[in-house]
């Protein structure tokens, strides 16, 4: 009896809390599906007029939307890519006993904590200028023309972007995993003749399988909403270029000002967002029974 008091008295607790939650993820939601069926744009007030799925229509079929998920894809794939293999590297490196090693593992993190609109434009200003950045300085000193990342070369230039911001994170899964590895295991393989690469095949990248999963779960949630990276460097073109799904919601409802047709492209963002998401975690399910 006293078990099942404290079980309602909980519940009466936090009920408050799980009602405001609800009520903070529900309610902008449902005014976005709302204002998705509508003919709803901010240059014509009070002129809103119910038009069903015409929104749908217009943004699934719309061009933009194709260069968009393509992009939106090749941004997600690339940074993984990168995240990955370069923070397999960087925790096998930090996992050995080096001088200096916790300021070194400071400040591999610490590019995590950096804002993404900082990161953009120091990236942008100081690294990729074609005229005073240091990547055409240097350029320069080896006698060959400066590049122009940003103009010729967006969508890769936001790419490298995100995965310098992201990789000390998988740099720290990683290694947090790498650190758990049983050293008895690569020392009995050493004894039996193994070389370094056959331990690292057979032995350390089964062991980081679970951790890598898990970095590729987390960040394809957040990478699927990268915004702030492109509006401060590309603003989505030349052209499409560079527009994912995200930034084409925000061109479509604040620069031309078609709430509508942007509340659209929210809903169906969301909707491949939580396809991308059930897929990952049944892959992740999978992956840890096993």
């Amino acid at each position: 009896m006293a078990t099942q008091h404290s079980r309602t008295a909980a519940r009466l607790m936090i009920s408050p809390a799980v009602i405001l939650l609800l009520g903070w993820m529900i309610i902008p939601l449902s005014m976005t599906i709302y204002f998705s069926f509508l003919s709803y744009n901010l240059l014509m007030p009070g002129q809103e007029a119910w038009i069903g799925l015409l929104n749908y229509e217009f943004f699934l079929t719309d061009p933009a939307f194709f260069a968009a998920l393509t992009n939106t894809l090749m941004l997600v794939g690339g940074v993984l890519v990168i995240t990955i293999v370069g923070g397999v590297g960087l925790a096998l490196i930090l996992d050995q006993p080096i001088w200096g090693q916790g300021i070194v593992r400071v400040l591999v993190i610490a590019p995590f904590f950096v804002m993404p609109t900082v990161s953009a434009l120091v990236w942008k200003n100081m690294f990729m200028n074609p005229v005073n950045g240091l990547f055409a300085h240097a350029a320069k000193a080896v006698g060959l023309p400066p590049f122009d990342f940003l103009a010729h070369a967006p969508l890769a230039s936001i790419i490298l972007i995100v995965a310098w911001q992201w990789l000390p994170f998988a740099t720290l899964i990683l290694l947090t995993a790498l650190q758990s590895l049983d050293s008895e295991q690569l020392e009995a393989a050493e004894m039996d003749g193994a070389r370094p690469l056959m331990r690292f095949v057979f032995i350390v990248l089964p062991h980081l399988a679970r951790a890598i999963t898990v970095v590729v779960l987390i960040q394809t949630i957040f990478l699927l909403s990268i915004f702030a990276e492109i509006l401060v460097t590309t603003n989505g073109g030349p052209g499409y270029a560079s527009t994912n799904i995200t930034y084409l919601v925000y061109a479509q409802s604040l620069l031309q000002f078609d709430v509508g047709g942007g509340s659209a492209g929210g809903i169906v963002a969301v909707i491949l967002a939580n396809i991308v998401a059930i897929f990952l975690m049944r892959m992740i399910g999978r992956n840890l029974e096993t």
